[in-house]
Parts: structure tokens; C-alpha cells; sequence
């Protein structure tokens, strides 16, 4: 149904219905709802979830460069998956 239609329809009602409709439609217009207590955020929820992470393995890796580090994770990467074919036999 349209707006236009639903339109038509309301102007068929009495005035005093038609003063009920636009109370209820305003009412519809609320702000929206509001957080309660009990639901908890969703960014708040994501930070717990990370602090349960055992984290500990990254923090153990020793990196001077990051860059370095990136470029040799890749080198290795890239010899694993195609080998290393200007190595001689």
C-alpha cells in the first residue's frame, strides 16, 4: 500500500479519527530506542573478546624493522610457493 493510498483512505475517516491517526504517526517519529543497562555495546563486547586472545606469541616476536620483517615474511612466502628456482643444484 502507498502512501497516496493509505492517504485516500484516511480522508474517509471523522475528524476526531483522523486527530487519533496523526497523534499515532507523531508518536511512530520517537526518538530512538535507548540503550538499557543490560545491552552492552558492541564495541565494548569486541574489547572483551580481545582481551580473552592469548596475545602472547606476538609479543614474543622480536622485530628491530618492521618493514624488514614484512619483506623477509614475504621473501619466504613467495620461496615456499614457487621454490627457489635461481638456486643451483
Amino acid at each position: 500500500m502507498t502512501v497516496t493510498e493509505i492517504f485516500q483512505r484516511a480522508k474517509a475517516l471523522s475528524t476526531q479519527e483522523r486527530k487519533e491517526l496523526v497523534v499515532k504517526l507523531v508518536e511512530t517519529l520517537g526518538d530512538p530506542p535507548v540503550q538499557t543497562a543490560e545491552e552492552e555495546h558492541w564495541g565494548r563486547k569486541m574489547n572483551a573478546l580481545l582481551d580473552t586472545l592469548d596475545m602472547s606469541e606476538w609479543e614474543a616476536i622480536e622485530i628491530d624493522d618492521p618493514v624488514e620483517w614484512v619483506k623477509a615474511q614475504r621473501e619466504d612466502e613467495r620461496k615456499h610457493r614457487l621454490g627457489d628456482w635461481g638456486a643451483p643444484e
